[in-house]
């Protein structure tokens, strides 16, 4: 095949997982989300090595120094992939719904429309606040489609609680 034949090729449909490639702008979450990950990664990693710790000093078994190398490799991975998802992260405001996506192995894609939203909470724990991000989550009638947009500014949190709220009531008031 020579550079010829690919130039009259169309370009390949959008898949079900970007359906609307020219219309839809994709808002990123802030990138402090993976220093909150992994300071998280590493307390549970300082954990795990305080047990296998303790239990190698009680058996003195070569098994919990095996386990702790599984646990560095595990980490090592998980590190990784905390870095790729949270660039996979985004949210797009349209005039009917909101669009979440996020995901590396199984990528999502959630429609929520502002009709179905019942109420929005924002959150944001301890790590959170200490790098001054917050959660927005979506409350429907069904579980299932719940979504929620993490690594918001507080600032960005409420403006997007706000108008997603006054959107639902907006909606809800035509049903």
């Amino acid at each position: 095949m020579n550079g010829d034949d690919l130039a009259g090729r169309q370009p390949a449909p959008p898949g079900p997982l970007e359906p609307w490639p020219d219309t839809v702008r994709w808002q990123p979450i802030s990138r402090d989300l993976i220093w909150v990950e992994l300071i998280r990664l590493g307390i549970g990693f300082a954990v795990a090595l305080v047990v296998l710790g303790v239990a190698w000093a009680v058996t003195g078994h070569w098994l919990p120094v095996a386990a702790l190398g599984v646990a560095v490799l595990l980490t090592a991975w998980r590190t990784v992939t905390i870095v790729r998802a949270v660039h996979a992260w985004g949210y797009a405001e349209r005039e009917n719904d909101l669009l979440v996506r996020h995901g590396l192995l199984v990528r999502r894609l959630s429609i929520v429309p502002y009709s179905r939203m019942q109420f929005v909470d924002v959150t944001a724990g301890p790590l959170e606040r200490a790098f001054d991000l917050a959660t927005v989550q979506l409350h429907t009638a069904a579980a299932a489609s719940d979504a929620r947009v993490p690594g918001l500014r507080p600032a960005e949190a409420s403006r997007l609680r706000d108008r997603l709220t006054a959107l639902g009531e907006d909606r809800a008031e035509g049903l």
